[in-house]
């Protein structure tokens, strides 16, 4: 059993939550759209075809704005081709996914979609084989109330008023040579730069979204966040990163400090934005949208990379493409990353978590058949709906174990938030071994509050067998129980399995006891 402790102090204040940092990404990839959100023939389908079962699971989850259409598939992506009657748009080769898309379902259908659950549209535009007319003709159609060309067809498909679309990536990993369009740092910073430029000319109330590097590991990371922002930087207002993390060769312990490997990411593109602000005298602050974040089994333990074999079958629709199955392992990750995003709510005020139906997923679906969660999505659907107002920083004394590539990391993580109604603290045991008792010093919060607290629910993810997992034949085999824990003198103390994850929440002791 490894002691740790920790004290709750209102006044360590991080930053108020943006709730985009719950968003989430829906790509045409594999299964995401067709036999995922949208299935005519299924039986729980509506009207205009969606999956009301898969709809009901999103808004579970609490998914608050969602990036779209891609991701690799955006910079091959006409969008013209996704209005209009659904029976005259053409059918297309998807060079990203080696596909064959259909477009039946397109901007207007999306939209509706994201009415149902109940999320913000946040889209991305091609600048990989188009460029800053193509996405001036988008914002206009997406967002004018003036009579033009665009809107006269926009109101002749369906919508007279604007999509008014707030959030807009421009363009997607553009230093990856996997991607369409992909060219050097200096040519997509001057292509950006002119398209925001004349995209705010358009619409000025629009916030937009430059490409960082492809991931930390990318050769051209740092160099590139900083030429692209010496572009960019009078026109954006953030700055995008995104990482995929795994278990590498069986060893659990070392994927267990990813939450660190995000930390250093995260700070490493803060101090190049701001060593971009100083060389020109500025106090702007480019902000963080970690869009695409997730646990990824990018490559298989074989060596062979996920999804490749689709290139030996033509050009399918639909395929079955990178349908990860998450076990409890992966969860616990996943709520450290979770909490790392919320350590730094100060400078990453929006993330998507990638992605969000079949394609590495918290929510799986069978043709025809049930839809169910997958381990992934319970500390999702709990941190969404529990992190509400202030995040405030839980400092942690524990023990440590030694990462391979990070060096000593910390076995307790832990973060907190604070609103009107109450705190919620969200906790993570990272040892593969020990268990944890974590106490935690509320003294300074029930000062600051001027009331006793206790616990209205507590939420604990942890299996016996950390590689347990929810599937088809056993949808519910994982997933969240009430966690040991107790507030006694101001002093709340929780039990800590190995290779676990605990939600909190606390409130005034007049509000009763916890909740089942």
């Amino acid at each position: 059993m490894t002691d740790a402790v920790a004290r709750l102090d209102p006044h360590d204040e991080i930053a108020e939550i943006d709730r985009r940092i719950f968003g989430g990404f829906v790509e045409h990839l594999g299964r995401h759209i067709y036999d995922g959100i949208f299935e005519p023939g299924h039986p729980s389908a509506d009207e205009e075809g969606f999956r009301t079962d898969v709809v009901d699971l999103v808004t579970e989850l609490g998914v608050s704005t969602i990036r779209y259409p891609g991701g690799n598939f955006v910079s091959g992506y006409r969008w013209e081709d996704g209005i209009g009657p659904v029976s005259e748009r053409p059918r297309r080769l998807d060079l990203a996914w080696h596909s064959t898309e259909t477009n039946q379902v397109g901007l207007h259908e999306f939209q509706a979609w994201l009415d149902r659950v109940g999320s913000d549209l946040m889209l991305a535009v091609n600048l990989g084989t188009r460029g800053t007319q193509e996405a001036l003709d988008l914002l206009e159609y997406a967002n004018a109330s003036a009579a033009t060309m665009w809107t006269e067809r926009r109101a002749g498909n369906g919508r007279e008023t604007p999509f008014g679309v707030k959030m807009w990536c421009l363009g997607n990993e553009m230093d990856g040579p996997w991607q369409l369009g992909h060219r050097s740092a200096d040519d997509y910073g001057a292509l950006a730069s002119r398209t925001a430029k004349a995209m705010r000319m358009l619409d000025p109330g629009i916030e937009l979204v430059v490409c960082g590097s492809s991931g930390r590991s990318m050769p051209t990371f740092g160099s590139w966040e900083r030429q692209v922002l010496e572009h960019t930087f009078d026109d954006v207002d953030f700055i995008s990163c995104h990482s995929y993390y795994q278990e590498h060769g069986g060893d659990a312990q070392e994927f267990l400090a990813s939450g660190v490997d995000m930390a250093k990411f995260i700070e490493s593109v803060v101090a190049i934005a701001d060593a971009v602000a100083a060389t020109r005298k500025s106090d702007k602050r480019i902000m963080i949208s970690f869009d695409e974040w997730n646990v990824w089994y990018l490559h298989r333990e074989d060596g062979t990379l996920s999804g490749e074999e689709i290139h030996d079958a033509g050009w399918p629709v639909a395929p079955r493409l990178l349908e990860d199955r998450y076990h409890a392992l992966d969860a616990v990750v996943f709520g450290d990353l979770l909490i790392t995003l919320l350590q730094h709510a100060d400078r990453v005020r929006s993330a998507s978590l990638a992605q969000l139906v079949n394609v590495i997923a918290p929510i799986m679906t069978e043709p025809g058949g049930p839809a169910w969660r997958q381990t992934t999505f319970f500390p999702f659907s709990l941190t969404s709906r529990l992190a509400r107002g202030r995040a405030v920083r839980v400092p942690v004394e524990a023990g440590t174990f030694a990462s391979e590539k990070l060096g000593e990391v910390t076995v307790v993580n832990a973060v907190a938030t604070i609103d009107d109604d109450g705190v919620s603290l969200f906790v993570v045991n990272r040892s593969t071994t020990d268990a944890a008792e974590l106490r935690v010093d509320l003294s300074p919060l029930v000062a600051s509050l001027g009331h006793d607290l206790s616990i209205v629910e507590s939420h604990l993810l942890h299996e016996d067998d950390m590689y347990a997992a929810n599937s088809l034949e056993d949808p519910e085999r994982v997933g969240v129980r009430r966690a040991a824990a107790s507030v006694i003198s101001s002093v709340l103390t929780i039990s800590l399995p190995a290779v676990s994850w605990s939600a909190i929440r606390l409130g005034s002791s007049a509000s009763g006891t916890e909740k089942s």
